[in-house]
């Protein structure tokens, strides 16, 4: 990896399960990246910073959420959400990343969105599909993510949602509109 620096930081803000898994997205970014055509060294930093937050203080991560004025319905929904757009903030402040690709890669790597970039997609499938990860279906959803980013993104958001409604968990309005407009892009939507 060409960003070790960046990686190294990371091993001190969350434990070592994190960490492993953080470098496994950062890994599957490259790879990804490479696969379909997007600069691989903005995979990767997006990859490396995904987590960066993930074990902040909730009540800073308020904080920033309500100082930042970001997506108020944010505080509305589980926690587990706000490290993303905080993450994105950090990347901007602390590491002084001013690639809006980048930024917006780790602000939807949780929920997604519609009218995501490719390097966008590419972090919430690595995210998802990590060598670390296992869930039942994540070895489809790897097979798919060798063939086709689109169709492994769809795979993902709808996995994803899937998952929330088995919980009985709330769903951010995001991850519905990333999965509607993966569906009306690929044209696939059935009368």
């Amino acid at each position: 990896m060409k960003h070790e620096h960046l990686l190294a930081q990371m091993k001190n803000r969350m434990p070592e399960k994190r960490f492993i898994h953080t470098k496994g997205v950062a890994e599957t970014a490259i790879t990804l990246a490479k696969m379909y055509g997007e600069d691989y060294e903005k995979a990767e930093i997006a990859g490396i910073l995904h987590d960066s937050v993930k074990y902040a203080n909730q009540e800073w991560l308020r904080s920033i959420i309500v100082s930042e004025k970001m997506n108020p319905l944010l505080l509305n929904f589980n926690h587990e959400l706000w490290h993303a757009p905080v993450g994105s903030y950090v990347a901007r402040t602390e590491f002084q990343i001013s690639d809006q690709d980048i930024l917006q890669a780790i602000e939807f790597h949780t929920t997604g969105r519609a009218g995501m970039s490719k390097l966008e997609k590419i972090i919430y499938v690595s995210d998802m599909i990590e060598p670390s990860r296992k869930f039942s279906g994540v070895e489809l959803l790897r097979e798919i993510a060798k063939v086709d980013l689109e169709e492994a993104m769809t795979s993902c958001i709808k996995h994803s949602i899937s998952f929330l409604i088995e919980k009985k968990q709330p769903v951010f309005p995001d991850s519905f509109h990333c999965y509607n407009d993966m569906i009306q892009q690929r044209g696939t939507v059935k009368e």
